[in-house]
Formats: structure tokens, sequence, C-alpha cells
């Protein structure tokens, strides 16, 4: 039974949220290759990176105040801190004047935010309640984190196109929730748990609208192609009456020619 104890499960979980999480924090790719072969950042936001970033930085701070069950959490945000700032600073490459500025307010703020947040707790809180505020923090940061893409879900219903929400982004993060939501139940750390259960709604929210909005993309376009289509064919139509009357003009011509003759 050894096996299967409560700590050995954590251990279990917390790896598998690694795991799921460098895929989470991958899965933004494909939208920056598109954003590089394109050459601009069209109607992608900065906000989801830029609050992922902070939250990275602030689970890093808070698991390395705790003396234990820190470790898996460690490991994952300092991947999350790297590929986030890459995502931001290619990004801020191909952002427009006014949006990189906008970017870059955000990712001041953030730092500024982070200081203080680093220098109160650890000069004006010790020990015990110093991590129970950083813990708080990263509560409210991490619900953050699930509800920023919410952005994205308000486009897709306003311009009627799953375009700009990677579905994949949407999956990933929903099965993430998932394992850290046991990976902190288990260590009974309601820090990491409750907010994963909130990203579990956000996530099913999210690919709800992806696959009702995708459909009606695919009978939007279906629709397109039949207009064109029919378009096609009054066009050809309309030229074949237009050849029918000159070939009889032609030839109401040339009976003229015939009869003055």
């Amino acid at each position: 039974m050894g096996g299967f104890s409560s700590h050995n499960l954590a251990f279990a979980f917390g790896l598998l949220g690694n795991i799921v999480s460098f895929f989470v924090f991958l899965s933004p790719l494909p939208t920056f290759y598109k954003i590089y072969q394109k050459k601009s950042t069209e109607g992608f936001q900065s906000v989801p990176y830029v609050v992922a970033l902070f939250s990275a930085m602030l689970l890093m701070y808070y698991a390395f105040l705790k003396d234990n069950d820190g470790i898996l959490i460690i490991t994952i945000n300092s991947f999350g801190c790297l590929v986030e700032t890459i995502y931001i600073v290619v990004y801020l490459f191909y952002a427009p004047k006014k949006t990189k500025v906008y970017t870059i307010k955000l990712l001041s703020l953030m730092i500024v935010g982070f200081g203080l947040i680093f220098i109160l707790t650890q000069f004006l809180a010790k020990g015990p309640t110093c991590l129970q505020i950083v813990g708080w923090i990263c509560l409210v940061f991490s619900v953050s984190v699930f509800v920023a893409p919410l952005c994205i879900v308000k486009q897709v219903i306003r311009t009627q196109s799953v375009e700009y929400m990677p579905f994949s982004l949407s999956l990933t993060l929903t099965l993430n929730a998932v394992m850290w939501f046991f990976y902190g139940f288990l260590i009974k750390d309601f820090n990491i748990a409750i907010p994963n259960v909130l990203g579990f709604v956000f996530g099913i929210i999210q690919m709800v609208v992806y696959g009702v909005y995708k459909r009606k993309g695919t009978k939007k376009l279906a629709l397109v192609v039949e207009g064109q289509k029919i378009m096609a064919a009054i066009d050809a139509h309309q030229m074949l009456e237009k050849q029918v009357i000159a070939d009889h003009v032609i030839d109401v011509a040339k009976l003229s020619e015939l009869v003055a003759d």
C-alpha cells in the first residue's frame, strides 16, 4: 500500500502536471509561427503572455518559500518564465507601435508589482505569514492566467471567427488544471488547488465556444463558396446571352449586305 500513499500520488500528479504544463507553455508556438510568417501580430493579444509570465514568477517565489513540495513547481515555472519571455520579445518585435507601447506598459507594471510583492513580503512578513500572503497572491494571479484567454473568447464571439483562439491551448489548459488540482489537493495546498478548479471551468467554456463558432465558420464558408458558384453560373449565363445576341447581330448585318447586293 506504500506505493499508493498520498505523497507518491502527489508526486505522480505533480510530474504529470509538469509534462502537461510543458505543452501548455509550448502550445502558442503555432500562433507565433503565424506571426513570424505574416510579420504582424494582427489580432493576437499580448495580455495572456504577460499575465502568464507574472504568474510563473510568483509561483517560483512561492515554491522557494515552501520547505517541502516546492521542487516540481520550481522546475516547470522556471521553464515557463523562459518561454513566456521569448514569446513577449517576439510579440514586441512584430507588434505595431500602439500595441508595442501598451505591452511595454504592462511589462513595466508587472516588474514593479513583483518587486513590491518581494520587498514587502520579505521585510514586513516572516515565516508562515510570508508564505500565506504570497500563496494568496499566487491564487489570484493563477486565476488571472485562466481568465486572460477569455478576452480572446470575447473577440471570437464578436468576429464569429476562431482564427485567434487556438484549440490546442484551451485543451492543454484544461488538462493542466486537472493535474495541478489533484497535486494541490493531495499536498493540502489550496492556493494551488482552488484556482485550478476555475481553470478547468474556463477551459471547458473556451472549448465549447471554439466548437460553436468553428461550425458557424464552416457553414459560413460553405455558403460563401455556394454563393460564388451561383454568381459564376449567372456570369456564364449572361456571357452566353451576350454571345448569342452578338452572333444574331452579325447574322442580321450579313443578311442586310446580301439584300443590298
